[in-house]
């Protein structure tokens, strides 16, 4: 008779274990739809200035038109990098913490033209870093076989 054997499970043996890896994969989802949604909101601001109104009266004045080419830039290099991320790829993941910090200081200074939004976006980026830095098992890669 034979056994029934299932294969050895792999040892997630990253710090942040399978949460992490699973968070690593989400964190490139988020990547593009914050992505996206930043596009859609920079051609917004772009197109016509009126769209948004400044709630308050903060130090961080910009023109909303440059505004609105810093989010479409911003936006255009999150989604690459979040799609780099889903790829597995070294470069995607350092730029992912790069640009999601990044996407957090721009969103800060973006808090008096739409601060609920901002506020959104600045916690899933936040969470972005957290699940890039705490992954080190690049989706179940064995990095440690020379």
């Amino acid at each position: 008779m034979s056994q029934n054997t299932a294969p050895p499970r792999r040892q997630n043996t990253g710090s942040g274990g399978a949460w992490a890896s699973g968070g690593t994969m989400f964190a490139g989802v988020l990547m593009l739809v914050i992505g996206v949604l930043d596009i859609l909101q920079g051609i917004a601001a772009i197109a016509e200035d009126d769209v948004y109104q400044r709630v308050g009266d903060y130090v961080f004045k910009w023109d909303l038109t440059g505004w609105g080419w810093v989010h479409l830039i911003l936006g255009i290099l999150v989604a690459a990098a979040g799609a780099g991320i889903l790829k597995g790829s070294e470069w995607g993941r350092v730029g992912g913490i790069t640009l999601a910090s990044l996407n957090v200081i721009a969103q800060f200074m973006f808090l008096p033209y739409h601060p609920w939004w901002a506020l959104f976006s600045m916690a899933i980026s936040i969470f972005v870093i957290w699940a890039l830095a705490t992954d080190d098992t690049s989706f179940g890669k064995d990095r440690d076989k020379v």
